[in-house]
């Protein structure tokens, strides 16, 4: 039976390049000369950190790195997760930006509840996190593929491993 699988894994390479792009452009910005505004990645823990002189700096930080993450890899700024943004050593702030990679629970019950209610001839599995997606003919498939990129648009989609 024809199979393929949903899954949701980060493009380390097209992220730390967009970093990289984002990290130029912050050193070259006259109203950055002189701060600690600077983006950092950390790869172990997938994890992307802002430093910034106040909450508006790390506004502007993002605008600068969003689009660069959006330029290399379509809708990666949408796997970031923001969290607060803290006050570090006197009147410097940082936030930090979790990277989710793979699809949680949630989301993989959104998606196995959503094919079954389509009315699509398909069967679909959670297997970790990605799930798996079964049917009789290709063209089936193919049209589950087409319905759940229209369903899901808040994280970003990959399918693959199409299997007759």
């Amino acid at each position: 039976m024809p199979t393929f699988d949903i899954s949701s894994e980060v493009d380390m390479v097209a992220l730390k390049n967009a970093i990289d792009v984002a990290g130029r452009q912050i050193t070259n910005r006259y109203d950055f000369k002189g701060t600690s505004a600077a983006v950092e990645l950390n790869e172990k823990d997938n994890l992307i950190t802002l430093h910034g002189d106040s909450d508006f700096q790390l506004d502007q930080i993002k605008d600068i790195l969003l689009p660069a993450m959006e330029k290399k890899e379509a809708d990666s700024a949408k796997r970031l997760d923001h969290q607060d943004v803290q006050k570090v050593s006197g009147n410097k702030v940082k936030q930090v930006l979790k990277i989710k990679a793979g699809i949680d629970t949630e989301l993989a019950k959104k998606i196995v509840k959503l094919l079954k209610d389509s009315g699509l001839k398909v069967q679909a599995s959670i297997q970790g996190d990605t799930v798996r997606v079964t049917g009789a003919k290709r063209d089936v498939l193919q049209d589950a593929i087409g319905f759940v990129k229209k369903s899901v648009t808040d994280f970003p989609l990959q399918f693959g491993n199409f299997r007759d």
